[in-house]
């Protein structure tokens, strides 16, 4: 059996442990960006800013990502992908360690942009990465196991995180974080296969990229149901105090997160098959759980089952995203996903600002209706969409 034999054989048995460890790299990934939101009192006492400063660390971090993705990843496109990786998590881990250390608002600032540009170019990097090392029957699993990590990170790492962070002050957490970063690095240097770069041509920039109407298409589904999702789940807890939920934020996240992680796990079952079904899934499933949340919210029960259909409908939100648009190239897939995630972070800061303005005159009730106006053209596109959703190149 010759080399490139055993190669695609091996590529046919899917590497879990191998996966794994990419998903433990997006969890510490959405954890660096989330972590001042859960302990914004603490940093502010503590470095005598304001809320609104302390509310820019977040913002700052997610501003850098959607900039310097699509550069970034064009600029390192030939590197090797392991080494690269190792280099991001590096930076992930000084980013924390360092701004668990010093005292200066600016240094401190400074240290989350440098975080975010790492993350630009992270996100984009391990999808096509992981596609890399599968079979392409394999891709949708590939991507959707290793963005489980994010789900995982948002309804288990932030809890663990922010209560770290309140019982032994937010600089042993961001700094044990670090610590953390550094650890999966090293497992990294042992278990990640070493894969060459690409070389960048004008058929694999991102403008070629832009040129494809399927990408469009994906695009414009990302910006709404990123969006949708998002211009709710920025302000959840008004909304929770809006409906008088029986057991308050905690007892929605825990339904969200349940529903979250049941939809990972059909993700990874099911994207590479039914790719266009779940979109559209998706898509159904937020109307229904916002209709539900504007009928029903303040009967028992009924509310909370409205947060565990949302968690089903936000959990394979990345997943499906980055899986259609990658389909969409055959080769520099770090650049087609590089474009998607731009726009996925474009998205969150746009639903952030316009959800504000709705809060501003009308009541939380208001950002269900703006999702729903989001997702039902979400919806109907998705149905339409079969070559962007429906076709895998081969």
């Amino acid at each position: 059996m010759n080399k490139q034999n055993m190669t695609e054989q091996a590529k046919n048995i899917f590497p879990w442990m191998i996966m794994i460890l990419m998903s433990s790299v997006t969890f510490v990934g959405i954890l660096s960006e989330l972590m001042p939101s859960g302990v914004l009192p603490l940093m502010m006492a503590d470095l005598n800013i304001n809320e609104i400063q302390t509310g820019n660390l977040v913002g700052y971090y997610a501003i850098a990502s959607a900039v310097f993705a699509i550069p970034m990843i064009a600029l390192t496109m030939q590197f090797n992908r392991k080494y690269l990786l190792l280099i991001l998590l590096s930076g992930f881990a000084v980013s924390n360690i360092v701004s668990g250390l010093v005292h200066n608002y600016t240094v401190i600032v400074a240290l989350r942009v440098i975080g975010g540009i790492c993350a630009g170019v992270m996100w984009p990097m391990i999808a096509a990465y992981g596609m890399r090392l599968v079979d392409p029957r394999h891709h949708g699993k590939a991507i959707a196991v290793i963005m489980a990590g994010t789900t995982l990170g948002i309804s288990i790492g932030m809890p663990i995180m922010t209560a770290i962070g309140n019982d032994f002050g937010w600089r042993t957490e961001f700094i044990g974080l670090g610590v953390f970063i550094f650890l999966i690095a090293l497992i990294s240097v042992f278990l990640l296969p070493s894969t060459p770069g690409e070389k960048l041509t004008k058929s694999s920039s991102p403008f070629a990229v832009l040129k494809l109407p399927a990408v469009l298409v994906v695009l414009l589904l990302t910006l709404l149901g990123v969006i949708a999702h998002y211009g709710v789940y920025v302000y959840i807890t008004s909304l929770v105090d809006e409906i008088n939920l029986a057991g308050g934020i905690e007892s929605a996240l825990l339904f969200f997160g349940i529903g979250s992680l049941i939809s990972v796990l059909l993700a990874i079952k099911l994207t590479d098959k039914y790719l266009q079904l779940l979109t559209v899934a998706m898509f159904a499933l937020i109307i229904i759980s916002m209709v539900v949340i504007l009928v029903f919210g303040r009967t028992t029960g009924m509310g909370h089952f409205a947060f565990f259909l949302w968690g089903i409908s936000f959990g394979p939100l990345v997943t499906l995203f980055q899986a259609a648009v990658s389909r969409q190239v055959e080769n520099a897939k770090d650049v087609a996903t590089s474009v998607q995630s731009s726009v996925f972070n474009l998205s969150i800061m746009i639903a952030s600002s316009a959800a504000g303005l709705l809060l501003g005159v009308y009541s939380p009730m208001s950002l269900l209706y703006f999702a729903i106006a989001l997702a039902v053209p979400g919806m109907i596109i998705s149905i339409f969409a079969k070559q962007a959703l429906g076709r895998a190149i081969r």
